[in-house]
């Protein structure tokens, strides 16, 4: 008889909570109990029809992350890498709006018994700390001394970001909508705060370049994580120091941008598009071993904190794209089975 779990399906554009079978772990793979999961934009993108799971992951029932305990160890899993009942987190190509995950046992990261925060919290790591580190660390090679400018600076990725910087011994800048959102972001390695000009996010004249300047003392900055896209990249590029790299990572913004070609030829400037949730499964793994050896036992020292701007019941999970849609939220909203 097929086991039955609860978890949230797209349904005609609409997510639909409800039965669905449990999954089954293959050979190499882990059954995860899910404690909770967070909301990513993807997720939002995907019940529009606009960003489809990877082809080895559940097409219809969303979710990039999860923290959670081992429920089940499939055939060739070796006996002394997880028992039942461990503390796991780490990245999926979607599944985890629901009460099980299966996972690739290579593809998981533990959760440190320091880690003392609950496991609502801990939800909250994987996606956005991985993508901000992947991102300025791995491929921006962001350095100690190095000014970091990071867009939506009080988004999920955003305050990691901030976190990851700082602890690095970088000056990070950051922009946002919101002079509340800035303040509360110095709480977490925020130095100087600025607000574009311009109607809107995705408006035609984003203004920020000569505020970062100023901040900078004329200089510009190292690494940009730009979590926005659209006019924000020619901007970017004119508050860039020499040699610096602009990390692309949303289009909140708009899929489309008007850069001066001649600044970006003159300051040596390097743009890298990067995402993580159709990455091949060696890469996946490398990703689960960057977030076990390089953010987990932070996370258990509380040098990192994840940010958590509410928790809801999965069965609200449409509630919480709403919230993510409004661009109210600061840090992530948690979703709990």
């Amino acid at each position: 008889m097929t086991e039955m779990m609860k978890a949230v399906r797209i349904v005609g554009g609409e997510l639909a909570y409800g039965e669905v079978p449990r999954p089954v772990p293959r050979a190499g793979e882990l059954l995860v109990r899910v404690a909770a999961t967070a909301v990513n934009r993807a997720d939002l993108l995907q019940v529009q029809g606009l960003y489809p799971a990877p082809f080895d992951a559940p097409q219809d029932i969303p979710g990039l992350e999860y923290a959670g305990e081992v429920a089940a160890i499939g055939e060739g899993v070796p006996a002394s890498d997880f028992s039942l009942g461990d503390r796991v987190f780490g990245l999926v190509g979607g599944g985890s709006y629901a009460e099980y995950v299966a996972v690739h046992h290579r593809a998981v990261a533990r959760i440190p018994a320091a880690v003392t925060a609950p496991l609502t919290e801990v939800a909250a790591v994987p996606e956005a700390f991985l993508t901000a580190y992947d991102a300025i660390v791995t491929q921006g090679g962001l350095a100690a001394g190095d000014t970091l400018l990071i867009h939506a600076v009080g988004s999920g990725v955003g305050t990691a970001a901030a976190q990851i910087g700082h602890g690095l011994g970088a000056v990070v800048v950051g922009t946002a909508r919101s002079p509340e959102k800035l303040e509360r972001a110095k709480e977490y390695g925020l130095l100087h705060g600025i607000i574009p000009g311009g109607p809107s996010p995705s408006g035609p004249t984003p203004t920020f370049a000569t505020a970062v300047l100023a901040a900078t003392g004329g200089r510009g900055v190292d690494v940009a994580l730009d979590l926005v896209g659209g006019a924000y990249v020619g901007e970017t590029v004119a508050a860039m120091a020499l040699g610096g790299r602009i990390l692309l990572v949303g289009l909140t913004g708009g899929r489309t941008a008007d850069v001066d070609l001649g600044a970006l030829l003159r300051k040596r400037v390097r743009i890298h598009g990067t995402v993580l949730r159709s990455r091949p499964l060696e890469e996946r793994i490398a990703l689960h071993a960057v977030l076990e050896r390089r953010i987990a036992p932070r996370l258990a020292t509380g040098a990192y904190r994840p940010v958590v701007d509410a928790v809801l019941p999965l069965a609200e999970a449409a509630e919480a794209h709403r919230r993510i849609a409004s661009n109210g939220t600061f840090g992530k909203v948690v979703l709990v089975p």
